[in-house]
């Protein structure tokens, strides 16, 4: 039988016209922009005068229920086309999607504010437009991560458009208030007001995400991105910003799970063993509110389903992380199988649909849940 998932973790490509339709051209060409070699074995990204070159994947071939063979996994058909994207998705098994963007995520390398406040505009009046095609589609919407009033202004656009989450890079740029800072209080109370829900995606912030070089350097950037959403998270439990708003609800995707109990573990330890030195005044404990208020997707980690069983992790969100290579396009149901087969249906259902309805409750459930 099919097993029919939410995924907390997924993409859609912007229009390659987006910034040049929606912005001045002055700015539009400062926008992120991506660069590939022509034999296909690299990507330079632009960003307000930076950039930095990656090494792109070799990519197995893969055929989409829209009859088209992908042999790009990072430009899917489904990435860009709503229809092939649905057709993709109900044969994978995947009802709702937390959609972030694509070349959006490099926004958090702008350093300009007018740059940044005007930019995120663009995006998501597209965003609403994406969203207001199916409830299938959760569209996070972006914030500048340069000045705090542009981001409650346009939290509060966004709310009024029926956004229901918004998209935080990891880290804010340099020499802006780090995220724990008093600076951004009232971009916290405006979201716990409107109900939104912050998502925040790995790898996604000002640092260059080739930090290191020569053997195993590939597979450890890999890791060492997953580093910054469990930073953010930890600040976030820490510094009291959950602790005194308990309806606030953090979304980190694409870091794996078991990663929130280790990480509730060392943040115990040290506001307990070494009270002496921490300031902090919190109501509960730093892993309680971990485990009370964030969820943290993953894609195929076997261990993710043990932070839930083993470790009484409740928030465990599986992600498909479509159309990404490293996601489960082409193999979500062999996926999910192989992950749930041998768990009882109340882990299946709390990890597939439960956590990211708790999130996300107008979704609704797959209507065709069970049926093949």
């Amino acid at each position: 039988m099919k097993i029919w998932a939410n995924s907390g973790d997924s993409h859609y490509m912007e229009p390659a016209d987006l910034y040049s339709n929606g912005l001045p051209k002055e700015l539009a060409e400062r926008m992120p922009r991506s660069v590939k070699a022509e034999d296909g074995s690299s990507e330079t990204i632009y960003v307000d005068g930076k950039s930095f070159t990656r090494d792109m994947p070799k990519i197995s071939t893969v055929v989409g229920k829209g009859g088209k063979t992908l042999t790009q996994a990072l430009e899917a058909p489904g990435s860009k086309d709503i229809d092939i994207r649905q057709a993709d998705l109900d044969q994978e098994g995947i009802w709702a999607e937390l959609i972030y963007p694509s070349v959006g995520l490099w926004n958090a390398m702008i350093t300009d504010p007018v740059l940044a406040r005007e930019a995120v505009k663009v995006a998501n009046d597209w965003a609403v437009e994406v969203q207001s095609k199916s409830v299938r589609h959760v569209m996070p919407a972006q914030i500048s991560p340069l000045d705090v009033q542009d981001a409650v202004d346009e939290v509060l656009r966004m709310a009024g458009k029926g956004i229901k989450a918004i998209n935080l890079p990891c880290s804010t740029p340099k020499d802006i208030p780090d995220f724990n800072r008093p600076y951004w209080n009232p971009l916290w109370d405006v979201m716990h007001e409107t109900e939104m829900v912050i998502a925040v995606h790995t790898g996604a912030g000002g640092e260059d995400p080739v930090a290191f070089h020569g053997p195993g350097a590939g597979t450890v950037n890999y890791l060492w991105a997953s580093y910054s959403g469990m930073t953010m998270a930890a600040l976030m439990a820490a510094s009291g910003i959950l602790d005194t708003r308990p309806g606030l609800k953090l979304i980190i995707s694409e870091a794996g799970a078991t990663w929130v109990p280790f990480v509730g573990d060392r943040l115990n330890e040290a506001y307990r063993q070494h009270s002496d030195f921490i300031r902090d005044n919190l109501t509960r404990t730093p892993k309680e509110i971990l485990y009370d208020q964030v969820y943290a997707s993953f894609q195929h980690d076997e261990t993710a389903v043990q932070a839930l069983t083993a470790m009484g992790y409740n928030n465990v969100m599986w992600g498909s992380d479509y159309p990404h290579i490293e996601g489960t396009f082409g193999h979500t149901q062999k996926t999910l199988h192989e992950l749930f087969d041998d768990e009882p249906e109340s882990v299946r259902y709390r990890i597939t649909q439960g956590a990211f309805l708790e999130c996300f409750p107008h979704v609704g459930t797959p209507p065709l849940q069970g049926i093949e």
